[in-house]
């Protein structure tokens, strides 16, 4: 796993707007190499806030979106469409405005697909798998970019601290019960799988964050501090703002804007 860099920005604002340029640019950068790209998108406020960023800007158009397989980290286990649904989110403040195709956008299973959340992670799963290519020697693709919101409880993607998840070592894709923090049942990648990407971005923003971007950035074992076990295999890099950032000291990230 790489050792992770961090850059602070004056604000979320400016977080999203930075995050945003950063993206495009990569994805352009990976499909002018490969053609083709993988991207793993997460919700909350600050995920969903640098999608709409991407929305707005011209930039965006130089992203071929039709050769972009778009993922998702983790999803909380509702009906199709429902407000709380990280797909919905994305849905409305990027996927809705860009020309993607539909077979490359992989959303987890919805609540009411019929599948048990067991059943939908291994759907899930299996999905990933048929993605894989000869050179990705794994059972998940190699995420080009693989985006993470980190809750103040450490947590990543649906991995809340101490639980079960956190032990698995060999799928790719769990359903997740009892989480703490609402809605209960959740389908989420694993740290394994989620450590085949070759670049994994943690954003954050905030206050409340500040403890937990500490501890993540720390020698804590995952299973206590989940996000502390999110590493990509080429670039680990922490977005923050500098309230989020308030915990860590001066030499540990390098100010992106004044």
């Amino acid at each position: 796993m790489t050792a992770p860099s961090v850059l602070i920005h004056r604000d979320q604002s400016l977080l999203a707007k930075a995050a945003a340029a950063r993206l495009v640019t990569r994805l352009v950068d990976v499909q002018a190499a490969a053609g083709g790209a993988h991207l793993v998108l997460t919700g909350g406020g600050v995920g969903t806030a640098v999608l709409e960023e991407i929305a707005a800007t011209p930039a965006r158009d130089a992203v071929d979106w039709g050769h972009l397989d778009i993922w998702w980290g983790d999803e909380r286990y509702l009906p199709s469409g429902h407000e709380e649904r990280n797909e919905t989110g994305a849905r409305r403040a990027l996927l809705d405005h860009v020309d993607v195709d539909p077979k490359r956008v992989h959303p987890m299973p919805s609540s009411d697909s019929g599948l048990s959340p067991e059943d939908a992670a291994e759907q899930y799963a299996a999905e990933l798998r048929a993605a894989t290519r000869p050179e990705d020697h794994g059972v998940v693709p190699s995420f080009d970019v693989l985006m993470l919101g980190l809750g103040p409880d450490t947590h990543v993607a649906s991995l809340f601290p101490g639980m079960p998840a956190l032990y698995e070592e060999e799928r790719p894709v769990v359903a997740v019960h009892g989480a703490p923090k609402p809605p209960p049942t959740r389908i989420s990648l694993t740290l394994p799988a989620i450590r085949t990407a070759r670049e994994v971005w943690i954003v954050a923003a905030g206050e409340s964050k500040a403890g937990a971007v500490h501890l993540a950035l720390s020698d804590a074992g995952p299973v206590q501090v989940p996000s502390a076990g999110a590493r990509g295999r080429q670039r680990t890099l922490f977005l923050l703002d500098r309230a989020a950032a308030g915990g860590l000291p001066p030499e540990m990230g390098r100010i992106a804007s004044p």
